[in-house]
């Protein structure tokens, strides 16, 4: 049986013009063909990977020219790598945009937007085995595995770059549905908290609401509009300013409106009675509520204002109308 073969020593590599503005979890996939991605997420999280000599996250973007140390690395044998790529199922989602440059979908819930901690793969990796012949496909940005609805690729590493510089410099926008538990007090339309991302004892991320003048908080802010209410819960439109990890999760949660089926900071006990059937006409609700339902960007080769919007999918449209006909005003 062939064995697994170990990078012989340390490389410093070098960011190009074609690796530049990548996330540093994307980047070392791509370069350490044949390794796992749990490995690769743990040697980021050890601090054996640095960019400039310093620790870096997962979602660090890499710049031009920035210096990359990566360690020795056990790469599986060929037959392994083919093998592992094979066990990806080919898949398609539904098209809401597509053109040369770029390709929006409509996200399930419960798909991962990437392999990786734990997942062996997700929405980019069953693209890239459906379509064998596209050249480039890349995450423009992220939703949750529980969030159903918009999400932005790249087909072209221009499109990338322009469109990364958009979200970052907060010019798209991004509105998503969420019910929450509780009478949304009307006055309340924006919250402006800052938030601190951290891993739990397991490894997993979790975020939390520090003071402003923590230097660990980056401020975060999410507009919210009551869309309707019923019997004890309000569906929102949450519109991001910032684009934190678990913003809106966290924000709601903070403001004492937790997202129904939301299993790291939500109720967990209503939560339960949801996916069993016991809350709402026997319905069963095994999901977290949040949709990201419209998206607003410049296109990135002819400056054109692109507005998409997603319905919100059928378990969470029969929920809202279960709710309404059971607490009718």
């Amino acid at each position: 049986m062939p064995q697994a073969a170990v990078a012989p020593e340390v490389r410093q590599v070098v960011i190009d013009d074609g690796s530049a503005g990548q996330r540093l979890d994307n980047f070392l996939i791509r370069e350490l063909k044949g390794v796992p991605k749990t490995h690769v997420y743990r040697i980021i999280r050890s601090g054996e990977v640095r960019v400039n000599k310093a620790r870096a996250s997962a979602d660090t973007r890499v710049a031009l020219g920035d210096v990359v140390r990566v360690p020795p690395v056990r790469v599986s044998s060929a037959p392994e790598a083919e093998a592992a790529a094979a066990a990806v199922p080919a898949r398609e989602f539904p098209v809401l945009f597509e053109d040369e440059h770029l390709l929006v979908i409509d996200k399930p819930a419960g798909v991962a937007v990437h392999g990786g901690s734990g997942v062996s793969f997700g929405v980019i990796e069953q693209l890239r085995r459906a379509r064998p012949q596209a050249r480039f496909l890349e995450l423009v940005h992220r939703l949750d595995k529980e969030t159903s609805g918009l999400l932005l690729l790249a087909k072209k590493r221009s499109a990338l770059t322009a469109l990364q510089d958009q979200f970052r410099q907060r010019e798209t926008g991004k509105t998503y549905a969420a019910l929450v538990i509780g009478d949304w007090p009307e006055r309340k339309k924006v919250i402006d908290v800052a938030l601190h991302k951290y891993l739990d004892s397991a490894g997993e991320r979790r975020v939390r609401v520090v003071a402003d003048d923590n230097a660990d908080g980056r401020r975060s802010i999410s507009l919210v509009r009551v869309v309707s209410r019923q019997g004890g819960y309000s569906l929102l439109d949450v519109t991001i300013k910032t684009g934190r990890t678990h913003q809106i999760r966290v924000h709601l949660a903070h403001e004492g409106h937790a997202i129904v089926g939301d299993d790291k900071y939500g109720d967990f006990a209503l939560n339960k009675s949801f996916a069993a059937g016991r809350s709402v006409a026997g319905l069963r609700f095994e999901r977290m509520f949040l949709h990201a339902k419209r998206l607003a960007f410049d296109h990135p080769a002819s400056g054109e204002r692109i507005e998409l919007a997603a319905p919100l999918p059928a378990d969470c449209e029969t929920l809202v109308h279960l709710l309404q006909a059971s607490n009718p005003r």
